[in-house]
């Protein structure tokens, strides 16, 4: 490419070379690979012809209309190519003076650089080559392509080898203490890493009903959660603990993990977790603890000025009354509920509340109607006459069935 860039810089009047000439007839590929050879680098240009080949047959085999068919071809992208062909090359020149940490350094380089989803393939080659290096395979950069792999069989959602990668990663860290391109330690980003990926197998796991199994893969996380220094994780782990208790009956342990998560988020200023552990908590329990957990979950929302929990809190607050037939305090709830789901623009949760408002209404009305036909107080005769005269014209009562129907 630098002999292209110069023979059009010195134009036409110089005698074009037959290797200039081949610059322009042959494509980017047979280029870019006769560059390589001539320069020495036969396994840089091995490892580049095989990555091609590869992907000429993943296209070959892939169904047609597919995202892999619709992908511009491997060979025809120039960026990529250039930054394969110096990247191994590199890699070559550190490999001929047994310099491995260099050689795992831009295999890593090549496995960040293929970051995007249409090149995983390309990416876990590349983190696959500098993690089991036979030469600097506990180096940094071998050690980070381990937590790199993680993450690419986690967004790809091969759990196991996720899981596998991730636990090789925080043994090797844990030992050296070694740092990621971002200057973080590796221990601490593997660490989180594991906890995603004991959640998603506990997703599977609650999902097939084994809550004891989910359980372990969570108690798991946890632990790696809680290592990886991150508060919002920890905070996450406790959560999810506490509603696969709550699922498997163990009300007492749940309450634990709730109140662990809240003590989290206090600290972290997180109104949004602890506000969904109150309501998980109010979920189970006798109703005056169920009203004290709402009540605090309203609290926190108000106070921090999250309408839309805050909106939840009260249609909670609303079932609550309702349940214990308390219908004038369920319909003011039931009304703040629906003005603050109307100001967001919220028609799910502004349907619901309108719903519970309507049914709220129609019960206390029902009950004073009761209580006034059961009186026979003069007040109460006059409130039946008024309820009558001011109210619409009904529905059409329709007649019996049975031979005196028409009567």
């Amino acid at each position: 490419m630098k002999q292209k860039k110069q023979f059009l810089q010195t134009g036409p009047a110089q005698i074009i070379s037959r290797s200039e000439i081949l610059l322009f007839r042959n494509s980017l590929k047979l280029n870019i690979c006769v560059e390589l050879l001539q320069d020495g680098y036969h396994r840089s240009f091995s490892e580049l012809f095989s990555l091609l080949t590869s992907d000429q047959d993943r296209r070959a085999a892939a169904e047609p209309g597919s995202d892999v068919r619709l992908q511009t071809p491997l060979d025809e992208q120039r960026e990529k190519l250039e930054t394969m062909s110096l990247h191994l090359r590199r890699a070559e020149q550190a490999e001929n003076t047994s310099s491995w940490t260099v050689v795992c350094e831009q295999r890593l380089l090549l496995g960040l650089f293929f970051s995007s989803l249409e090149d995983f393939w390309l990416a876990l080659h590349f983190f696959h080559s500098c993690a089991e290096r036979e030469g600097g395979s506990s180096s940094g950069p071998a050690t980070e392509a381990l937590v790199c792999l993680a993450e690419v069989y986690l967004q790809r959602g091969e759990l196991q080898r996720a899981r596998q990668q991730a636990e090789l990663c925080i043994r090797q860290a844990d030992e050296d203490g070694w740092l990621d391109s971002n200057h973080r330690p590796l221990r601490l980003r593997a660490r989180g890493t594991l906890w995603r990926i004991c959640s998603r197998l506990a997703d599977a796991q609650l999902e097939a009903a084994d809550l004891d199994w989910a359980l372990k893969l969570l108690h798991e996380g946890h632990e790696a959660a809680a290592g990886s220094e991150d508060k919002h994780l920890e905070s996450e782990a406790c959560y999810r603990l506490g509603l696969t208790y709550q699922s498997a009956g163990d009300h007492g342990t749940a309450k634990q993990f709730f109140n662990s998560c809240i003590q989290i988020c206090s600290t972290l200023q997180d109104a949004d977790g602890m506000g969904k552990s109150y309501k998980a908590m109010a979920s189970e329990g006798n109703p005056h603890d169920q009203l004290q957990y709402l009540e605090k979950m309203a609290d926190i929302y108000r106070s921090s000025g999250l309408k839309h929990g805050l909106a939840d809190a009260l249609l909670c607050l609303g079932n609550i009354y309702f349940k214990r037939s308390q219908y004038i305090t369920a319909c003011e709830f039931f009304r703040q509920s629906c003005e603050l789901s109307f100001e967001l623009e919220d028609p799910s949760l502004l349907q619901k509340a309108q719903v519970w408002l309507g049914c709220a209404r129609a019960r206390s009305l029902m009950r004073g109607h009761g209580a006034d036909v059961e009186a026979s107080s003069v007040a109460a005769l006059r409130r039946l006459l008024t309820r009558k005269e001011t109210r619409g014209p009904g529905p059409q009562a329709l007649p019996l069935p049975g031979p005196h129907a028409d009567e």
